[in-house]
């Protein structure tokens, strides 16, 4: 009796044991068309993570919760909104132009919590998108590359109110440019953007003269650009169109301060921009 009580128990650590590894799973699709089934749980979130980042979501119903993770383009976060709901459907298209469907199911515990599609599905893209959208996403993705990238240059800095305001890198590809820009708060106090200012100006400014400033308007941006919080650091990168300063002017990056006073900025000069590295 007591060798059947220990083969029971030997049972049902094997089963624990194998419960606990198939929390994660990466998974090859041969074809993101065929429905792949996935439980659901009202108690524990499940992460969806896409080789691409996630240009559309579709759900069944309204008894699943579904949620691109903060700052995050290729992640899905899934719940159930009730215990025990009725099988229904999920579609997720990505950047890439695949399309995956899923058959939702509940679970009290599900058996895979992070399930990750690895690259390598069908070649073909089977949903297109407009060209707009397509040059939107193109530029976002080089963001987040650039973001990933390490520092490429030391001399351009501000540093004022416990604030770190700096360029770590200026890169250029298909007549953009892409500026690499390290944020840093070591105040007790959350720094609130109103935003990231970018123009040219003349260099010398005369009191009896109106100064013309030029705008630059990003054509793109990654990361955040509403906050920094106290005792924290982030990296974000702005895109502009390609340009050129003409002489006796300067270009300006001005970090300004929404309901505040610590303004921070940095000149870019054009030997900076030439310099700039090819992506």
């Amino acid at each position: 009796m007591e060798k059947k009580n220990v083969l029971v128990m030997l049972g049902f650590m094997l089963l624990s044991a194998t419960g606990l590894f198939a929390q994660s799973a990466n998974i090859a699709m041969k074809d993101t068309q065929a429905p792949m089934v996935v439980w659901l749980s009202d108690s524990k979130t499940t992460n969806f993570v896409f080789p691409y980042g996630i240009k559309s979501v579709d759900k069944g119903s309204k008894d699943i919760l579904v949620q691109k993770a903060s700052s995050v383009e290729n992640v899905l976060q899934a719940k159930a909104a009730k215990h025990g709901f009725i099988e229904t459907n999920l579609t997720v298209i990505t950047a890439d132009g695949q399309m995956y469907s899923f058959i939702i199911k509940y679970a009290l515990q599900p058996p895979l919590m992070n399930i990750r599609f690895e690259p390598g599905g069908s070649e073909k893209p089977v949903v297109q998108f407009s060209e707009e959208t397509d040059n939107e996403q193109q530029l976002k993705n080089t963001a987040e590359r650039v973001a990933a990238k390490f520092t490429s240059m030391n001399t351009l800095r501000a540093k004022k109110f416990s604030i770190s305001f700096k360029v770590n890198g200026i890169y250029i590809q298909d007549d953009a440019y892409y500026f690499q820009i390290r944020l840093e708060n070591n105040s007790n106090v959350n720094y609130s953007i109103d935003q990231l200012r970018m123009f040219i100006r003349d260099k010398k400014q005369s009191k009896r003269t109106a100064s013309q400033e030029i705008e630059l308007t990003p054509i793109g941006s990654f990361g955040n650009l509403k906050q920094i919080d106290s005792r924290s650091a982030q990296t974000v990168v702005v895109s502009v169109s390609k340009f050129t300063i003409p002489e006796q002017k300067e270009m300006i990056l001005q970090l300004q301060e929404g309901s505040g006073g610590r303004h921070l900025k940095l000149e870019i000069t054009n030997k900076m921009l030439l310099s700039a590295k090819s992506l």
